[in-house]
């Protein structure tokens, strides 16, 4: 069976070349990732759909013009491949159903992006231990070390961008 990973929108994005802080060595990185992720892992997301209508809303789901867009077109595709993808069961709570039971309940994440939230879920929920990919988003830089006390992995393919 494939190695689980959990993916942030911002991977995709940034290889579409529509990041402005991204450099051509970032988006290098970032299409390697995506072809890779494609041959080897098995990609997590969420049951509720969150993940996928997130990559629809910055994606084209034409798989056009970019990388990141083919990608997507591809993860379309394959949503219930288990080769490919994997539907994980989270609990949405709260008035903007941007929390969830799954995210850890700690002081140090409470200001954590609310829309970031589902895939660290997804990646608890899932008992795989998976890694989460990050290339852009510097939220994921700041709070790696409560993400990490919790067996969260994130994986920072762009780390020149996390040090501002």
């Amino acid at each position: 069976m494939r190695a689980a990973i959990v993916m942030d929108t911002n991977v995709a994005v940034v290889a579409n070349g529509r990041t402005p802080q991204a450099g051509d060595r970032c988006v290098g990185t970032c299409i390697e990732t995506l072809l890779t992720i494609r041959e080897r892992y098995r990609v997590l997301l969420d049951g509720p759909g969150l993940i996928l209508n997130e990559y629809r809303l910055n994606l084209s789901p034409s798989g056009q013009p970019g990388p990141g867009d083919a990608f997507f077109k591809w993860l379309w595709d394959n949503q219930v491949n288990p080769e490919h993808c994997r539907q994980v069961l989270i609990t949405q709570t709260g008035d903007d159903r941007r929390n969830f039971e799954e995210f850890p309940d700690d002081p140090d994440l409470a200001d954590f992006d609310p829309s970031d939230r589902k895939f660290v879920a997804v990646a608890l929920a899932s008992k795989e231990q998976p890694p989460i990919l990050n290339a852009a988003d510097t939220d994921w830089w700041e709070h790696r070390e409560a993400l990490n006390r919790h067996g969260v992995e994130i994986r920072f393919l762009c780390p020149e961008l996390m040090t501002g």
